[in-house]
């Protein structure tokens, strides 16, 4: 398989947690129904107030004019083709990604869903733990198409990585796949002795949301609760009700609306959205929550989805950061790799991990 620099930077830098509706590549974006007039040519506005590098980048994304004529959410073999001409055209090197960050890459089962165990340069046992769920709008990408971000992370911080490559909607709806990463953390915890303190849960987009309703989920079970969260541009609430759903409609050059509305109903059917498994932001939080990290643009249509989720945190004396980046796309640490901006995110989530997991 060879690395496509559309996809990978020359550097290989940066590529971090490319997942949920958002940019893999220039040529990427048709199956997350990105519409004509979003397509970069100066169509979306580029605040000066924003680094040179990132206006750039901004400025040249480019993603296929294409409508929003996704399947239906039961459209099972419809969904598999997309899955498979998408995963397929990404031509991810696993060999040369490891060789790059001298990691240590495993291909597991834990629990009821395929994993990778990933092992970044220098690593040694500490007892720590990153478990990272990522996006894909529910229906998209892999723990190899999203490695180059998971490798970035796990070098950043020097932890172990547990990368799920859980179930695709609409294969598997919200239940199922909730069970299958709390089945994840019950094999770290019980086969291999992980104390929830020393774990982290890390999540990207659709990830982000599977990560929180999953900790809500933990915590109602009696698993118990991992030691810190971070969620990046974190899907919220499906019912796609957020004020920046609307306001920020025409603003947004990677995510659309009326595609995100598609595929959020592939995971979970329209009468469950507001159960706080389905939708975090429904979550009763003053039973218990850990410390969270919460990334967002000020130019995503799912800003609103984070800034209630802080307030509901907030709420309920959850410490907890909200740490929104100016002129900011959709997991912008990845669609915009390698500026200021996607540099100070990730070492922000180092620092909140050293706060409250690597002690």
């Amino acid at each position: 398989m060879r690395i496509r620099t559309s996809v990978f930077l020359p550097t290989l830098l940066g590529f971090f947690l490319l997942s949920t509706l958002f940019l893999l590549s220039n040529h990427d974006l048709s199956i997350f129904g990105q519409d004509s007039t979003q397509n970069g040519k100066n169509s979306i506005y580029i605040p000066p107030t924003i680094s040179k590098e990132a206006q750039q980048k901004l400025s040249t994304l480019q993603p296929d004019l294409v409508s929003n004529n996704l399947p239906g959410p039961n459209d099972l073999n419809a969904w598999k083709k997309i899955f498979q001409e998408r995963e397929s055209g990404r031509d991810v090197n696993i060999t040369a990604l490891s060789e790059f960050y001298q990691a240590n890459l495993t291909y597991a089962k834990m629990g009821n869903s395929n994993v990778m165990d990933i092992k970044p340069n220098n690593w040694s046992n500490d007892d720590k733990i990153l478990v990272y769920t990522h996006g894909g709008g529910y229906t998209q990408l892999s723990a190899n198409t999203t490695l180059g971000g998971a490798l970035e992370i796990a070098n950043t911080t020097g932890l172990r990585m547990i990368s799920i490559d859980y179930t695709l909607a609409p294969f598997s709806k919200w239940n199922q796949t909730t069970d299958q990463i709390l089945s994840v953390i019950q094999d770290l915890k019980s086969n291999q002795g992980y104390s929830l303190d020393n774990l982290a849960m890390i999540g990207d987009s659709a990830g982000g949301d599977m990560t929180l309703g999953s900790v809500l989920k933990m915590r109602d079970t009696g698993i118990g609760l991992p030691g810190a969260v971070v969620v990046l541009s974190p899907n919220t609430d499906l019912t796609l009700t957020g004020d920046t759903v609307t306001t920020l409609r025409d603003a947004d050059p990677i995510l659309n609306a009326d595609a995100v509305k598609i595929m959020v109903s592939t995971y979970a059917n329209p009468n469950e959205y507001t159960i706080p498994y389905v939708s975090p932001i429904y979550g009763n939080f003053t039973e218990g929550f850990p410390p969270t990290l919460i990334q967002v643009g000020t130019k995503e249509i799912l800003l609103s989805d984070s800034v209630r989720l802080y307030q509901a945190l907030d709420q309920a004396h959850i410490p907890v950061k909200l740490d929104v980046y100016e002129g900011m796309p959709h997991v912008f640490q990845g669609a915009l790799a390698n500026t200021p901006e996607s540099k100070i995110a990730i070492s922000k989530i180092n620092d909140f991990l050293k706060e409250y997991l690597i002690r």
